[in-house]
């Protein structure tokens, strides 16, 4: 069976080796490494082909018995041999391709997990435009991991800004209609859109719920809609407001990007949470 195993060793000669000989002594085979390099200590990341029998406590013990601490285990499949700079290399031509799909892949990326409860894992926050993008996972991201993903966050950036965001262009320009908790877009008499403020367990926060039609998406519809949510939302007294979608959506980064607003991109597993502050904006009349 193959397992993900990332550990801190300290920085001094054999230390790895020690590791190497207790894999070797306990029949595991390693068949991938990487190094991440650190002031006083390593963080080693090692794909392991243990027996059927061994459990991740047992490979827990095995490595701090040879020197390690802060022991992740974690099974993998053989994805996981894969060459690390081809790695960087798929995911930068993804990036450049479809830019929009950023907050996944750089997810995909680092092995983001869902958010760890308390104050358990570690945070990366990457910085696209005024939004950012946080990914979560258990093991904490090294220094090394930091630099590459603010690099491709770099990158987004420089090819967002080769292309104009999504704005109102259509035929036929929707009217907005706003209601105590709501403001649709209508053509027609046709709701074509529709960004609803909802309760929120937390203070000062409102939940939002946002809906394009597709034939009226990419048309800057979801833009005005978040922006004028976001102003109904502060004259309501919030400061935040809330938007949970599924990871994949490609649609969240220009959205926010096009609205000018300095949102916060959260990926945690399978759901991406964007949270737009709104006390600075102007309040919509009711």
């Amino acid at each position: 069976m193959l397992w993900r195993v990332r550990t801190t060793l300290p920085d001094r000669p054999g230390a790895l080796a020690l590791l190497a000989e207790q894999c070797g002594m306990a029949d595991i085979n390693i068949l991938g490494l990487q190094i991440f390099p650190g002031v006083e200590a390593v963080t080693d990341e090692l794909v392991l082909r243990a027996p059927d029998d061994w459990a991740p406590e047992r490979l827990i013990a095995l490595v701090e018995a040879s020197g390690g601490t802060s022991v992740r285990v974690l099974a993998c499949t053989e994805a996981a041999l894969t060459d690390q700079p081809t790695r960087y290399v798929q995911a930068a031509r993804e990036i450049v391709e479809r830019p929009t799909i950023f907050p996944e892949v750089v997810a995909r990326l680092f092995d983001a997990e869902a958010e760890p409860p308390g104050e358990v894992g570690d945070a990366m926050e990457l910085t696209v435009g005024d939004v950012v993008v946080q990914v979560w996972r258990a093991t904490a991201f090294t220094a090394t991991e930091h630099a590459r993903g603010a690099a491709l966050a770099a990158l987004v950036s420089d090819v967002l800004a080769e292309v104009p965001h999504d704005r109102l262009n259509v035929d036929g320009r929707p009217s907005y209609v706003v209601t105590d908790d709501a403001v649709s877009a209508v053509v027609d008499g046709v709701v074509v859109g529709r960004a609803k403020l909802l309760p929120s367990d937390e203070p000062g926060t409102r939940a939002l719920s946002l809906n394009v039609e597709p034939g009226w998406r990419r048309r800057g519809v979801g833009t005005r809609l978040l922006v004028d949510a976001g102003r109904l939302a502060n004259a309501l007294g919030a400061d935040e407001v809330v938007l949970a979608t599924r990871s994949g959506n490609e649609a969240v980064l220009p959205l926010v990007l096009s609205a000018g607003l300095r949102g916060r991109i959260r990926m945690a597993g399978n759901e991406l949470t964007v949270r737009v502050p709104v006390r600075d904006l102007r309040p919509l009349p009711l």
